[in-house]
This record gives C-alpha cells, structure tokens and sequence, in this order.
C-alpha cells in the first residue's frame, strides 16, 4: 500500500515552459547528512536510482496543487514538480514539509514567494504584515476591485498576498454571483470591470484559484465574465459556442465520471487559453505558466487514465475495424483516435513508448489500413493524421507489420500499398494529403533510420520486400504516361523533351547517377540510358535552355566526380557525336579522363607480373572464367624462357588444377584446331572471338572446349627448356580484350602490331 501510495513522478520545467518528464519512483523524507537537513528523495522504480535528492528548505516556497501535485522552485529558473499517484501519498508528503517550515498543512502555500528587491520596496509597508484588504464584494465597489487587481500585478509579493485573499474569504464565487446579477441588469459598466478583475485574477498564475474557477460549477461564468471585452462593440458569444456548437461525443460511453469531469474541464481550459485570452504581452508570457501546467497535467492524466482501462480501448477498436459499423460511427472514431494521440504528444519519451506499443498490441496498424482506404475524406484526413503519429514514433514498428501482413495478403492491400494510391489518387488541387503521404512514405523506405542488428538487417528485408511488393505501385503512373512498348524511366526524356516530364526525368537520373552506387551504373550502361539523354541534347540544338543546362550539367557532374564506368560508357559509344560541342569543355574533359585512366590500367598491367593478374578485375562469373583463360594463356615462354616451371616452384602446387598435366595432353590432340581459331579484328578496337571463353561461358557450352587457347602453346619441359610461341601476343591481347573492367581502346591495334613483332621478355618469377 505504501508504494502505491508514494508513487511519483518528477517533473522539471525546461525553457520552453513545458514541464519534462525526468521519471517515475518512489519518494521518501528522512535526513541527509550531506545535507544537513531533512530531504526528499525519490528513486527510481526500474533500477533504484536516485532521481532526485531535494533539501526541504526552511524559507523555500512549496506549492500544493490539483491534491496530487507539490510544485517549488529549487533554484532561480529551476522549478520542480512531484505528481504522485494517490491524494494519500500527497498529503503525506506535504506534511513533512510542513513540519519542517512550521506550517500548517491545511494551507496550500508554506511561503510567500518573495525575491530581493521586493522584500527592500515593501519591508516598511504595512501591508506585508498581513493579506490585502478585499472592499466587500457589491456591485458599487467593482471598479475599486478592478483597480486594486490591476495594480498588484507588478509586485509578486502583492499577487500572492491577494491570492491569498481571494482564496480564504471565498471571493471568486461572490464576484460570479455580482456577474449573474450585473447580466441580468445589463449593467454593461459592471460587466466591463468583471471583465478586467477575473482576467487579473488569471494573471496572478495560482494553480488553487484556477481549482475553483475551472469548476463544474464556476467554468461557465468565468467564460461568460471574459465574452465582455471593454474593447468590443459587441460581446462575444464563447459561452453558445461551448454548450450548443461544441458537442461533447462519447464513441463508446466513458463511464468514469472523473475521466469524463476531467475531459470537459480540459477543454474548456484550453478554450480559454487558445481563443478567449489575449495573446500575453512580452512582460505578460509568464503571467500564465501555471495555466499551461494546469492543462499539460491533466492531459497527461486523461491519456493515462484511458490507457489503463484496456476494456474501453478494445470496445473502440473492435468497432471501428466491423464492417456493420455505420460511416458517422466510425468518423466519430477515427477523430478519437486522432484527439487521442494528439494528447499523447505531451507525454514524455518513454510514456509515450508504452502509449503507442499499447496502441499496437490492441491492433491500430490493422484499424488504420481499413480507414484510410474509405471514400470519405475527413476519415481518410484523421487516418492520415493518426499515421503520421506512428511512423514518426517508431518506423521499424510500421515496417515491421507491413512485412508480416505480406505473408498472409495481397499486394493491394497492404498497407503501404494504400498509403502510395491515396497519395497518386489525391483530389486536393494543393496536393495536401499527397505531400503529407509523400514525407511518410520517404521516412519509411530511408535508410538512415533502418535498424542493423546481429540477428536482423531490417536494410535489406525491408527494402527487398518494398521492390518486390510496393514499387510497381508506385511507378504505376510513370510508366502509364511513357510509350506502351518503353518502360525505361529515361525514355521520356527522348519522347516528351518539349513538356515538363522531361526535366523531371533528368531530375530522376541526376539523383540516381549523384548516389554514385556502381549497381546503378551498371544498369544505366546496360541498359544504354544514356542515348535518350544525348539524343535530347542534340535535337535541342543549339538552343541555351533549361534542358540544355541540365544535361551538361549531368555530364560535368559525371567528370568532377570522375565516375570512370560511366566515363568510359560515354566516350566509347558517344563521343563522336558529342566532339563537336565546343561551348563547353565537359566532353574533352570526359575524354581527357577517359585516356587517363586508360594509360593508367596499362601501366598496371605492364607492371604486375603475369601470374599475379589472374586475381584482378574479378567481380563475377563470367569475368572469373575469363580470368582463368589469361592465366592459361599467359603462363606461357617468350623467347626460349619457360615460366611455367619456375612458377611451380615458388607457388604452392594446390594453387593450380589437380588435373593440369591430364588437362594438357587431352588438348595436344586439338593444337591444330587451335591455330586456327586465332581472334579476328572486326573493328577497329574490338575482337571476334570464335573460341573466347566469354563467349562460351554466355552459351552455356562446355569450359572444357573454351578453354582450347591454352593448346596453342605446347607445354614447358621439365628442365626449363621451352618453344617459342608465334600465337602468344594475340592470344594474350584478346584475353586482355575479354577482361571485365578493361576497355578495348582503338590505339590498341598499333600497340598489338608491336607486341607481335617485338614481344617483351616476362619476368621469370622462379629461381
């Protein structure tokens, strides 16, 4: 009983006037030597830490609130809350603070809050001996009441001695009843000063006089004192609108009367402070802090309150996910649930965890894929809202179920997939909900905020299972807008170059290239990308537009960053058709580059030892195969010096084929056929194979048969002795031809031409 009883949470108010959520244990009172009095102390439920360790300070303000909360100011600027659990545990708390001040614990303030330069200007006063004399309560002494509450509001030492009046004499009820009075008289006068003495009463931020003027019984009159501003012809009509527009609904029946009390009271509160209140002043923005603490607790408590009582919540949800549920029903719904979350937002991080995991397990994911997919607009706008709420909580929750869901439905009706047609599908000309979809969409599928465990990599499942089952839905309208027979995102770049797709494509494939992920690269050569983009260019001529711009911007972009795959792309396929734009030096550039890295892979080549080369360029496997054939092809003698031998002495004998010396005698039988299958030149540049392993590799033929080059050479003796080859360089060159990440190069067939006539000696890699 006793833990239950002092059960507490602590509260600091942060800058911003919001109060922080710093925990929740249990509090005791008992002397600290450190500290040389008695303390509060509060530790921490989960672990026992100590949350916080307070001296009760003889002279220091403690302020008793709403029964459940103790609220001071530990240092300047630094206030503290304690709102405990039970009323018990309060009072008892707040008697030992008493105890400790001399006080009596009836009283809801042990001192009066009072700085220094106070104290000097009222020390002589007679006034602060004891509270301000009230003038009795009758309407020929209103503007003397007004008068005297307008003045006090300088002095903090004034505001809290009338507080304190107002509060012992029972003076806020009397002024509402002159206020029923004054109404029926339509004694405009009077009502103006009432309006003036119950806003200063506001002003004086005591969280006691905001008990009884927010009360069942005082609320409405209070309201009705504030519709008559001296600075409107008319008064307003706050009180209509608080009992015959807005209408209270209850969506399943809120038995607590407490819960349902406190519902109302909040929100009329909230409609004081947001609509019937003038916007406080720079020297008035303090003036109303305990106003805003009064409504930030009690949403705190309305959402706790609703969250315990699982009953009611699985009433909401059950209704809301039947089919005989009527349309009106399920708007009421849908809008609770949003008010609901709305509220969520004032609690503190790890509530609000246990908040949305409660929403979770009772099914809000499910809920929220019905709702979103009706027609009606308002729903499908709260759903939305509601949605929003939960992808910015926690985005590995939403992934999570949508990953689940798709083992047991269709693609159509998983719920990303209706989130991506409400945002294709949206009616609003702004494009509201659609933009809104938009940012919830890219902060699902981002992967900066994607988990990377041990035992899950939520990257790749995630985004594995959105292009399997999501992307064709949301490409769905782009590819419907391109031709029929082209579904290539670039295409329309070519086909639509006067309208405004296609700097919206450009925009796509700059974004693409600028990831500069070597997958994407790969596809956009593949796939020849670019010859819609350099087509565009050409057929814009000599035209300085904003199509012109964005493509060589494209290209430069390509030759800052030195992209060498798709470099080498375009200069091997376009750069005859691009060397005659001149106004710009992207083009030589991307050629200059293109050489470099050429000169560059040669002199790798020429400076790494035949046998060693075997390891490069292997990214697949077909490049595996073709790495294999120039090992054969290149451990090979020139000019009488054998290097197969010497390699079997420095190498380990596991590093070749089990079956080498078998493998070559069964192709001493073909060495003629061999011959004559040397590579032909089909174009400058380029080679056609007819025994290439690539090409055997792409035809599923057997490795055996395309490995036949390696008989053009008879194997080395075993002494050292060897033949010399007359096929060597070709076959080496159109090998090298056949490498993955190699280009052959026009000005290659000059350097062929010197390799057959003058071969260069290999280094022997043995002793």
């Amino acid at each position: 009983m006793s833990d239950t009883r002092r059960r507490v949470k602590v509260y600091t108010l942060n800058e911003d006037r919001q109060w922080d959520d710093r925990g929740t244990g249990h509090v005791s009172s008992t002397y600290v030597e450190e500290l040389k009095g008695m303390s509060l102390l509060v530790r921490a439920e989960s672990d026992g830490s100590l949350l916080l360790e307070s001296k009760i300070n003889p002279n220091t303000a403690y302020q008793k609130q709403q029964d459940t909360l103790i609220v001071w100011s530990e240092a300047e600027n630094y206030d503290l809350a304690l709102s405990f659990q039970e009323k018990a545990g309060c009072d008892e708390i707040w008697e030992k603070i008493c105890q400790v001040q001399g006080k009596d614990p009836s009283v809801e303030v042990t001192q009066d809050l009072i700085d220094e330069s106070e104290e000097e200007r009222f020390e002589e006063m007679p006034e602060t001996s004891h509270l301000i004399d009230l003038p009795t309560c009758e309407l020929n002494k209103l503007e003397e009441i007004a008068d005297l509450i307008t003045s006090v509001l300088s002095s903090p030492i004034r505001r809290e001695k009338l507080a304190l009046a107002l509060e012992n004499e029972g003076y806020i009820k009397k002024l509402l009843q002159l206020f029923r009075a004054c109404e029926n008289l339509e004694n405009t006068e009077g009502l103006h000063h009432l309006y003036e003495i119950i806003r200063g009463i506001l002003f004086l931020n005591k969280a006691t006089l905001f008990e009884v003027m927010f009360s069942d019984e005082c609320i409405m009159d209070v309201v009705g004192c504030l519709e008559y501003d001296p600075a409107l012809a008319q008064p307003k009509r706050h009180r209509e609108f608080l009992t015959k527009t807005a209408k209270f609904k209850e969506v399943i029946p809120i038995t607590d009367s407490e819960l349902r009390q406190k519902i109302h009271q909040t929100y009329r509160v909230q409609y004081i402070q947001d609509i019937i209140l003038p916007t406080p002043s720079v020297f008035e923005e303090n003036f109303l802090s305990t106003l805003t603490s009064f409504i930030f607790f009690n949403k705190v408590e309305i959402v706790s309150m609703l969250q315990e009582d699982e009953k009611f919540l699985s009433e909401v949800f059950a209704q809301l996910t039947d089919e005989a549920t009527d349309d009106d029903k399920r708007r009421e719904l849908v809008n609770f649930f949003k008010e609901f979350c709305a509220f969520s937002q004032t609690l503190q991080p790890q509530n609000r965890d246990a908040f949305f995991k409660t929403l979770a397990k009772l099914g809000i994911l499910p809920a929220l894929e019905i709702v979103m997919g009706m027609d009606d607009l308002q729903v499908r706008s709260a759903a939305t809202d509601i949605f929003s709420y939960l992808v910015e909580f926690s985005p590995s929750m939403v992934r999570e179920f949508v990953m689940q869901e798709a083992q047991q439905s269709d693609d159509d009706i998983l719920l990303i997939n209706v989130v991506i047609e409400q945002m294709i599908c949206d009616t609003d000309p702004e494009l509201g909900g659609a933009v809104q979809l938009m940012g919830l969409l890219r902060t699902l599928i981002d992967p900066e905020n994607m988990l990377a465990t041990t035992n899950k990599t939520e990257k790749s499942e995630f985004l594995n299972f959105f292009y399997n089952h999501c992307m064709h839905v949301l490409t769905a309208p782009l590819l419907t807008n391109t031709s029929e027979d082209k579904c290539e995102k670039d295409n329309i770049v070519g086909s639509n170059k006067n309208n405004t797709i296609c700097p919206g494509a450009l925009r796509f494939m700059r974004r693409i290239i600028g990831l500069k992920d070597e997958f994407y690269n790969r596809y956009i050569t593949k796939g020849n990308l670019f010859e819609p983009v350099i087509n565009a260019l050409l057929d814009n001529g000599t035209r300085y537009n904003l199509l012109n711009s964005a493509v060589i911007e494209l290209f430069e972009f390509i030759r800052v960053e030195d992209i060498k795959s798709l470099t080498a792309h375009i200069v091997e396929n376009f750069y005859k058709a691009l060397e005659s734009i001149e106004y710009v030096q992207t083009f030589k550039g991307l050629k200059t580059k293109y050489e470099q890295e050429k000169d560059r892979q040669n002199q790798k080549l020429n400076s790494v030892p035949s046998i060693l080369r075997s390891n490069r360029f292997r990214r697949d496997a077909k490049a595996l195969e073709e790495d294999e054939e120039m090992w054969f092809n290149e451990d090979e003698e020139e000019e009488g010096k054998a290097v197969v031998a010497p390699v079997e002495k420095s190498k380990p004998e596991d590093d070749f084929p089990d079956s080498y010396e078998k493998f070559m005698e069964t192709k001493k039988a073909k060495e003629s056929e061999d011959k004559e299958n040397l590579p032909k030149r089909t174009s400058p540049g380029g080679f056609k194979f007819t025994f290439s392993h690539s090409a055997s590799a792409a035809n599923g033929t057997n490795s055996a048969n395309s490995k036949s080059v390696v008989a053009q050479t008879p194997p080395a003796s075993s002494n050292g002795s060897s033949s010399k080859t007359t096929n060597l360089a070709t076959s080496v060159t159109a090998t090298k031809g056949s490498l993955v990440g190699l280009v052959d190069y026009p000005d290659d067939e000059e350097e062929d031409e010197e390799e057959e006539t003058s071969p260069r000696k290999r280094p022997r890699l043995g002793s």
